[in-house]
């Protein structure tokens, strides 16, 4: 069977972060709590940057699962928000089903806490369903690496594809002329090499 590389379309994917919440986000410890906060709001700023359509949704906010991230409802506040009432799935909630079948789109991107739970269950439905699904590995936390590996080999034996939020900008971003500093000036937020580099672009155009 030959290879198709189907990469990311900024006119046809949308973003679902699903249960970036402030109980479970204790929760997640492959990565630094610094470094995921970080690769949580890299992506929704790349989702901003493109203005890709972003859901947002939480499970079960009233109980121990806590409130969203106050910074993810700030910066969509125009944004589906779907607080479930209990399913652990969150496609087993048909309102969360409807406001992503309402954005036209056919590409997904997903990440959340837990990854072998809150986005391996939703990545595995959406898949089912027909959708093209990728998964955002390093802005989607869990208990540990070994949990982390096995959720990410189960959703890639589905045929989810894994990419990081760094490789997820690169890929809509498609040329480095399109906007070099806009883009690079993104990636400078969140990454302090990368802010050397610009650093250096800028000094040698002045």
């Amino acid at each position: 069977m030959t290879f198709k590389y189907n990469r990311l379309d900024k006119g046809n994917v949308a973003l679902l972060m699903v249960d970036h919440q402030a109980g479970l986000l204790s929760l997640a410890r492959d990565f630094g709590p610094d470094e995921f906060k970080n690769n949580v709001l890299a992506l929704a700023d790349i989702a901003q940057f493109f203005q890709i359509p972003t859901i947002l949704t939480t499970s079960f906010e009233d109980g121990p699962n806590g409130p969203i991230v106050p910074e993810l409802k700030d910066m969509f506040p125009g944004a589906p928000y779907l607080a479930r009432p209990g399913q652990i799935n969150a496609w087993d909630n048909q309102d969360f089903v409807a406001a992503v079948k309402a954005t036209g789109k056919k590409q997904l991107l997903i990440a959340g806490v837990v990854t072998e739970v809150c986005v391996s269950f939703p990545v595995l439905s959406a898949l089912e369903e027909g959708f093209e699904v990728f998964v955002v590995t390093d802005a989607s936390g869990t208990f540990n690496q070994t949990t982390r590996d096995a959720a990410w080999d189960r959703m890639s034996q589905a045929g989810a594809q894994l990419m990081t939020w760094f490789a997820v900008g690169c890929e809509l971003h498609r040329d480095w002329r399109n906007d070099i500093e806009g883009f690079g000036g993104l990636l400078a937020g969140h990454l302090p090499q990368y802010a050397n580099l610009m650093q250096s672009y800028n000094q040698g155009k002045a």
